[in-house]
């Protein structure tokens, strides 16, 4: 059975709430990464999640650690909660590079994919920042400079450019999305989906491993509920995490 590892799409939200002369704080913690989870159990995937606040300091440190798993997804979780565990930002510990680490795994023919949001690839402000870092190296994209979102309130829909094992029985008509990263394909990846003329999902090689670049949510909210229960939507996360791992 093909293991996948689901990183990053959780958040916890922090509220002050002002009632004239008197205010109180609330909080709230999300995960958005549903949709895609029930999709790959679905289809007989063994699916672990790892929330962002988990990863930072149980993500594996070695390629060793990473060996149980087929495929390593990457959703809306910036490089610094990887590069930055606790241990070497409070104690000031020395600590593999994690990212790093995953390029090394992927070398060795690991299936790897980032997932778009705002906190994947740059990111709003750039936050994300993977552009200089280990994975730039190995993802079949190029990343701008700074803030690279492309935020379409009006609805944006994908197009099927190329044919291939993930584009296969993906519907030509999709429902919209809200947004999506900015990237263009390096000279040899391959551009499966367009989205207004920019990349969406881009493939490629590295070592004996295998890379996708998804250029937006897998939930809200980029992604609606319309987009997510699109059955075009299922057809390429299935195929991709097949594809990555050699299926």
């Amino acid at each position: 059975m093909t293991k996948v590892l689901l990183v990053g799409e959780s958040w916890s939200t922090t509220s002050i709430h002002t009632k004239g002369f008197d205010s109180f704080i609330t909080s709230e913690y999300s995960e958005g990464g549903d949709a895609l989870i029930q999709i790959l159990e679905s289809a007989d995937f063994d699916v672990t999640y790892m929330p962002s606040h988990v990863a930072s300091s149980q993500f594996p440190y070695t390629v060793e650690e990473l060996s149980p798993f087929d495929v390593i997804l990457l959703s809306d979780i910036g490089a610094n909660t990887l590069l930055l565990p606790g241990s070497t930002f409070i104690k000031g510990e020395s600590n593999p590079n994690r990212l790093s680490v995953i390029k090394d795994w992927v070398e060795k023919g690991g299936g790897f994919a980032m997932i778009g949001g705002y906190l994947s690839f740059q990111g709003i402000d750039a936050k994300a920042n993977y552009r200089n870092t280990p994975l730039a190296q190995m993802l079949p994209v190029e990343m701008e400079i700074g803030d690279d979102r492309e935020e379409t309130p009006q609805g944006s829909k994908l197009r099927v450019v190329k044919s291939h094992q993930i584009t296969e029985k993906v519907d030509t008509e999709s429902p919209e999305l809200l947004g999506y990263q900015r990237f263009t394909a390096k000279s040899e990846a391959e551009v499966l989906i367009q989205i207004n003329d920019h990349p969406f999902l881009v493939v490629g090689k590295y070592g004996e491993g295998r890379v996708v670049a998804y250029a937006s949510d897998i939930g809200h909210h980029w992604a609606p509920p319309s987009f997510t229960g699109w059955s075009g939507f299922r057809e390429i996360w299935v195929n991709s995490i097949n594809w990555l791992a050699k299926s």
